[in-house]
């Protein structure tokens, strides 16, 4: 019990710093097009800042077992297919449904949220590991998503929309940061004093604004429609993937850093990148909405729980 008080206070300042962000919208009616320009600001500049800098510094950090991979993506594909077999069953939902449901179990919310409660619950020394699962992240995902949905339409997948799906996650800043803050790290290079003391300034931003721009997102949707569907995606994100992303580990072996922190970014809470998806697909687009919040508040109290259970170094 102690162990999780103790992680929850640890917790609790990120979720508060999302929960202004989203009464300064909700409440203070702050206009909507100060909120896209922060979170703008965040993927241009403060994010890309805070991760180019922290992989140039790659020789210094320890290194990161890739098995990791395995764990976390093996679990996105045994979660993605026990949500589509759920939907199906318990929702009775078409093809393209299933698809939206199911991703809306493994996609996380890495970027605003992971970066900074990695950096809060593990210190610098977990960001390889964070890094390495955002860089497969997106691009291994989206493809999944995509290749599933053009299955359940035309019984086939385009190789056209896998292209350009990865032709959008490799111009991705935040991606492009880490790969070439890697590759400025391993060439060990230095950042001139003139160029690393802003970048520094800039990066220190990057973890509050991204929580802030977070909750000032998630004022945009509510809770109101479809609580099955949106209770059982929160079930999937919250609790089955970190389970099984756990045990997947420790069939693998893993070192315990990477372990617990490949189980955080399983237990965080839903992307906004589902309701793109749902969007852009027209369907389970309030659903999806729904889990957005619910998860964010569930995570609240299952995040410092599971980083209890996991020993997390500062409990």
């Amino acid at each position: 019990m102690n162990s999780f008080l103790h992680q929850f206070s640890l917790a609790a300042p990120q979720f508060a710093i999302i929960a202004l962000g989203f009464m300064l919208v909700r409440f203070a009616r702050c206009p909507k097009k100060y909120a896209d320009l922060l979170t703008r600001f965040v993927f241009l500049g403060a994010l890309p800042a805070m991760l180019f800098r922290l992989m140039s510094n790659l020789s210094h950090l320890p290194p990161v077992d890739t098995r990791l991979l395995l764990a976390y993506f093996g679990s996105c594909l045994i979660v993605f297919t026990l949500g589509r077999i759920t939907s199906r069953r318990l929702f009775q939902l078409d093809g393209t449904a299933q698809s939206v449901f199911a991703l809306g179990g493994v996609f996380s919310n890495n970027v605003l949220l992971g970066i900074p409660l990695a950096t809060a619950a593990f210190g610098t020394v977990a960001m390889p590991t964070v890094a390495l699962v955002l860089v497969f992240n997106a691009l291994t995902l989206w493809t999944l998503v995509t290749v599933s949905v053009e299955w359940a339409i035309h019984g086939e997948f385009s190789l056209a929309g896998i292209g350009k799906t990865a032709f959008s996650v490799a111009t991705n800043p935040v991606v492009a940061s880490i790969v070439s803050g890697t590759v400025f790290g391993l060439l060990s290079f230095t950042i001139p004093s003139l160029v690393d003391v802003p970048l520094s300034m800039l990066a220190q931003t990057a973890a509050p604004l991204a929580l802030l721009a977070l909750g000032m997102g998630l004022a945009d949707y509510g809770v109101r429609a479809s609580w099955p569907q949106s209770l059982a995606i929160c079930g999937f994100k919250l609790v089955l993937q970190p389970l099984i992303v756990w045990l997947l580990a420790r069939m693998l072996g893993l070192p315990h850093l990477e372990t617990q922190v490949v189980v955080l970014l399983a237990a965080l809470p839903v992307g906004v990148n589902v309701y793109l998806m749902a969007k852009q697909f027209r369907t389970m687009e309030a659903p999806v909405a729904s889990s957005l919040i619910l998860s964010a508040v569930f995570a609240a109290i299952s995040v410092p729980l599971i980083l209890a259970l996991l020993g997390a170094p500062n409990s």
